[in-house]
């Protein structure tokens, strides 16, 4: 009989990941936390929209500037200790906010200097973490780990910045960034308890050469780089958020609740696709599920653009979250099913900077096109081009297409 729930194999066979998942489900929220009490803080200090859009490019520029040279050094060193470092410098970023936030009367520019201080530890920790499922888990457990990753992050999306807000109306700027700190407490912890994880195989060359040396490996990798090409060309040809409020202008009357839900009807998507994930995971063909995700995601989204109804909006959005969480899930197996030990923090750093940069990219690819023309016309356009983009990638690679979770 067919499981229709995630599988939780790898909580039940693994102490060291389920001490793992659940720091990293407390630390996903207290960076929701800080997020949502920055931006508080930010807007309350300067009351201008171009600040408050600075805080996304504080966070967003180390992962791309410092990512791959992050992940060379993941790549040389034991994981473990490189994530714990990282970590211990998030959380000292994190105190450092808290005592501003307590103090008051900081210039915003040294608040954003702590936010892409703690942006770049970040960018050292993720390419680290990504060898831990892979090295925690069997081969045939390690979807279903990434799976329950999932879970614990769509459901932070959903929950976190809701539950931010009333802590910060509740506890106030410094005492919410304390909190951050103590969630990054938990999150050593998790990560404490594992063993030693060195490279296995050659460890990377210093330095730019060891950059070179993943970027080469993604170029001739053809799963690999058709897996990260499918979610740039996804994200950047059709990610929405940018389009919501003139969507919801031109066709929805303006509603501030309307907006508000289909804010939230992505991450509502999302969870039930990762909570129901068990036979996805279990059916172990990642690349095709992937491709008919990535491309019922565009489509989604297209019809969305045609929909007059608010209430098909929101289940098309819906099925639109889900279809994403499904490739995610699906794209981070192939990586770390199909990239060697060695390579795989420079890869993990890559499919992070992916993951950064597509968002932001598509969420101005759509603001352009809509000034444009209008939000219905960069959403029928963008889901067309994604479902078109998918369907090269998947033509042009059977090894993707075919592909099953194999070394």
């Amino acid at each position: 009989m067919i499981q229709p729930l995630v599988d939780i194999q790898p909580l039940r066979t693994s102490a060291v990941f389920r001490r793992l998942l659940i720091g990293r489900t407390v630390s996903v929220f207290g960076g929701f936390l800080t997020m949502v009490t920055v931006m508080y803080q930010v807007w309350d200090v300067t009351r201008s929209t171009a600040w408050t859009g600075a805080v996304g490019l504080a966070q967003a520029l180390p992962l791309v500037v410092f990512g791959l040279f992050a992940g060379a050094w993941a790549d040389r060193a034991d994981r473990r200790r490189v994530f714990l470092a990282a970590t211990v410098g998030q959380a000292v970023c994190s105190l450092l906010l808290a005592v501003q936030g307590f103090t008051g009367h900081v210039p915003v520019g040294a608040i954003l200097l702590l936010v892409a201080a703690q942006s770049a530890f970040g960018a050292l920790g993720a390419p680290a973490a990504g060898v831990f499922v892979p090295r925690l888990l069997p081969r045939e457990q390690v979807a279903a780990g990434l799976a329950l990753q999932q879970v614990s992050g769509q459901s932070m999306m959903l929950l976190g910045p809701a539950l931010a807000g009333v802590l910060l109306g509740w506890l106030g700027i410094g005492a919410c960034y304390l909190l951050d700190v103590l969630s990054f407490g938990l999150g050593f912890y998790g990560a404490f308890g594992l063993p030693a994880l060195p490279p296995e195989g050659e460890p990377s060359r210093a330095g730019m050469h060891g950059v070179l040396d993943g970027l080469r490996f993604l170029a001739g990798h053809r799963v690999v780089r058709g897996a990260l090409i499918t979610d740039l060309a996804a994200t950047v040809l059709s990610f929405p958020v940018s389009l919501f409020p003139l969507v919801n202008a031109e066709r929805f009357g303006g509603d501030p609740r309307t907006l508000g839900l289909f804010l939230s009807a992505l991450a509502v998507g999302g969870v039930t696709a990762t909570v129901l994930s068990g036979p996805l995971t279990r059916l172990a063909r990642p690349g095709p599920v992937m491709l008919c995700a990535s491309g019922t995601w565009g489509m989604a989204l297209l019809l969305f653009g045609l929909s007059s109804s608010p209430w098909t909006g929101l289940a098309l959005l819906v099925l639109a979250g889900a279809a994403d969480a499904t490739a995610v899930v699906s794209r981070s197996t192939l990586v770390q099913t199909r990239t060697p030990d060695a390579l795989l923090g420079r890869v993990t750093a890559a499919e992070v900077i992916v993951g950064q940069a597509g968002p932001s990219l598509g969420n101005v690819r759509g603001g352009l096109l809509a000034g444009w023309t209008s939000g219905t016309t960069a959403l029928v356009s963008g889901g067309l081009l994604c479902v078109l983009a998918v369907a090269a990638v998947a033509t042009a690679t059977p090894e993707l297409r075919n592909g099953a979770v194999a070394a």
